[in-house]
């Protein structure tokens, strides 16, 4: 859950005189490294980032660099930073292919923009997955995640949020059969299993439980197979392994 700020300002007008999309393409990505291959520095540190991916699902070619899989697992907790593995970085990979698919989608709809305040929200829900504020801020400051990178991280992800809300919550009816069928089948079993013994909540005490679990379910199967259809329709290249 889209994203990549400098790239976003960059017009790079000698494309519009390429006729040939796979020219188009490879212009594209020689004007990207002369910029991407410019010494960042990051906590007084010298660092050479690394183009991986190109994206483009209809809006714009988005540019996936190695510094964003680093930002993506440093808002993992109990991810490893240093030395990462290569199973580690594509799983990140695949998120923020998927991120940008649906941030894409979504910045077609520009009331979702998210406030202020729901972006100091979400950082607090984040800083709040970790032991302490502290590691929080080493784990940014490792990878030379700024305050105000993160923000813009941030305001991504709670317009996909808004986008998926808007696309598939609004829509998602659960019917009391539905609701009857997973009590029988699903909670009943798996509390007994659990809880050997315990007093199993009667099927009107758990509803409103089970409604919601039904209805995450088929939001994340609808976003699925959204995302499934959007990878097949966008133009996705891989650049380099990782």
């Amino acid at each position: 859950m889209q994203i990549a700020g400098k790239i976003r300002m960059i017009r790079i007008d000698v494309l519009d005189n390429v006729e040939s999309k796979h020219l188009r393409r490879i212009a594209f990505c020689l004007l990207l490294a002369v910029f991407w291959l410019l010494p960042i520095p990051v906590a007084a540190q010298q660092v050479v980032d690394k183009m991986v991916a190109t994206i483009n699902a209809g809006a714009r070619t988005d540019l996936i660099t190695y510094s964003d899989l680093m930002w993506q697992l440093a808002l993992e907790p109990n991810t490893p930073l240093d030395n990462p593995t290569s199973a580690d970085l594509n799983r990140a990979l695949r998120l923020v292919i998927d991120q940008r698919l649906i941030l894409q989608e979504a910045e077609k709809l520009p009331t979702i923009a998210p406030t202020a305040q729901e972006i100091k929200d979400e950082r607090d829900e984040y800083a709040k997955l970790f032991s302490s504020e502290a590691e929080f801020q080493q784990r940014l400051l490792r990878v030379g995640l700024t305050s105000e990178k993160l923000n813009e991280i941030l305001d991504q992800r709670e317009r996909i949020e808004k986008y998926l809300d808007f696309r598939f919550r609004n829509f998602v009816v659960i019917n009391q059969k539905e609701i009857a069928d997973y009590y029988r089948d699903v909670y009943v079993p798996r509390l007994r299993a659990r809880s050997p013994g315990a007093i199993v909540p009667t099927l009107e005490q758990a509803r409103g439980e089970i409604e919601k679990i039904l209805t995450e379910a088929k939001i994340e199967s609808d976003t699925d197979a959204f995302l499934d259809t959007a990878r097949e329709r966008a133009e996705i290249v891989m650049l380099n392994p990782v």
